[in-house]
């Protein structure tokens, strides 16, 4: 069996030609756009950074920032009705993350069906995987409440050690090993969810998608397939990361040609989607044109619709 990248890439490339611009249509583009946007709804990541420059005794910085959980929690005591306004705000926002994950997992059944069949439709994926989608969005939600406990685990053991080298005046190779594994043990993590993302969306959905199964059983047949072909699915891995930098500079690129008209555009979400639509669908035909090397039992398209021709 001779596992290739660049040709499934070229035939997702060929089908989404196919699909959106051959010929094109705006009301198609705008029906596949919400699947699309309601499949990454809960896959929204951001951040910011940036530097903050300290003036007077910077031993004095550091004893605020320790002392900063004791005296907010001991502010919080003294002020209930900011207290409970925290707790309320934290509660919905709970609940507007676990309609978010809800939604998309529902939507990325759609979307796939609709990558699948080359076609733009709402009502009737939605309904017909219910089963699937409800079964994915349990997964996710258990796998993102472990995550985020996990991460606060580890935030509290970075804390507690950054309080143990500066009030213990730790210095030199040990002090550099205590922040290399923090580092090291952060990447690991980041690495490691990252990972099962990927694998969740390339790969699990579509086998549940393609057999008709619940998320566990999903997970179970692609670790099998995992085990078998553990090189193969890394370098996967690693294939879409690369590519997924090359698509963000390109579209950052691309907004900056706009005069910026383009960021505009990519800050409403669903305009966004509907914007990205060839990139969305580019991934998701790729990582089924890939899957669909390792057997029959993986094959998604339509047999009338693999006769496509690639150009070499």
């Amino acid at each position: 069996m001779t596992i290739e990248y660049g040709r499934p890439l070229s035939k997702g490339w060929d089908r989404m030609k196919k699909a959106l611009f051959q010929p094109f249509d705006l009301g198609k583009w705008f029906t596949l756009g919400f699947t699309a946007f309601l499949a990454t709804l809960a896959d929204c990541q951001g951040g910011n950074g940036g530097g903050n420059s300290y003036s007077g005794d910077n031993y004095t910085d550091w004893d605020e920032l320790f002392n900063f959980p004791s005296v907010a929690w001991e502010w919080l005591i003294n002020h209930p009705l900011y207290f409970n306004l925290i707790i309320i705000g934290l509660v919905i926002l709970f609940l507007i993350g676990f309609i978010f994950i809800w939604l998309s997992s529902r939507g990325k059944f759609m979307f796939l069906d609709n990558v699948v069949y080359d076609r733009a439709e709402v009502k009737k994926p939605w309904f017909e995987y219910r089963k699937e989608g409800n079964s994915l969005f349990l997964w996710r939600l258990a796998f993102g409440l472990i995550a985020m406990a996990v991460f606060i685990l580890f935030f509290i053991y970075c804390f507690n050690t950054a309080r143990k080298i500066h009030y213990e005046d730790i210095y030199g190779v040990t002090k550099f090993w205590m922040i290399t594994k923090m580092v090291l043990i952060f990447l690991g993590l980041i690495i490691i969810s990252g990972l099962i993302k990927t694998y969740l969306d390339h790969f699990v959905v579509p086998v549940m998608y393609k057999k008709r199964i619940s998320a566990l059983k999903g997970w179970s047949v692609f670790l099998r397939l995992f085990g078998r072909h553990f090189g193969h699915f890394i370098l996967y891995a690693l294939f879409t990361f690369i590519l997924g930098i090359a698509v963000f500079i390109c579209v950052i690129l691309a907004a900056l040609l706009t005069c910026c008209l383009g960021f505009i555009l990519l800050i409403i979400p669903y305009i966004n989607a509907v914007v990205l639509l060839p990139v969305h669908y580019l991934f998701r035909a790729f990582s089924i044109e890939f899957l669909e090397q390792f057997g029959e039992e993986f094959k998604l398209f339509p047999v009338d619709q693999t006769n496509i021709q690639i150009i070499e």
